[in-house]
C-alpha cells in the first residue's frame, strides 16, 4: 500500500468553490472508478491556512496509481464538471503531491 498526500493551494478567494468540486462531484467519480480517498482537511493554522485543502488518497500499488489516476484524468464526467467549476478562471494556484510508503512502525499501511 502507498498513500498520495496532494495539497491544493487555492487562489485567493477560490477555496470554497475548490472544495464544493470535491465535495459534490470529483469523491463521487473517484468512487466510481475505485479511487480511495482517505481523508480531506483544511488547514486552520501553518502555511497557506485559508487557502489550502489537503487530502491523502491511498493505492494499492503504483501500477495501481497510474491505472486509476489515468481513467479519472480522462474520464468524461471530471472533464465537464473541471470545464464549468473553472469558466470563471482557475481554482488552483498549484498543486503539490508525493507518494509516501510506510515505515515499519506505522500504523497506518
Amino acid at each position: 500500500m502507498i498513500h498520495e498526500l496532494r495539497i491544493y493551494h487555492a487562489l485567493p478567494g477560490r477555496l470554497p468553490k475548490l472544495l464544493a468540486r470535491f465535495r459534490e462531484h470529483t469523491t463521487k467519480i473517484w468512487d466510481r472508478l475505485g479511487i480511495r480517498h482517505v481523508g480531506f482537511w483544511t488547514t486552520m493554522v501553518g502555511h497557506s491556512e485559508s487557502n489550502a485543502l489537503t487530502y491523502l488518497i491511498a493505492w494499492e500499488s503504483l501500477a495501481d496509481r497510474e491505472s486509476k489516476w489515468g481513467a479519472f484524468l480522462k474520464d468524461p464526467e471530471w472533464l465537464r464538471v473541471q470545464a464549468e467549476s473553472e469558466q470563471d478562471g482557475p481554482i488552483n494556484a498549484n498543486i503539490d503531491s508525493q507518494l509516501l510508503t510506510p515505515t515499519d512502525f506505522s500504523r497506518l499501511k
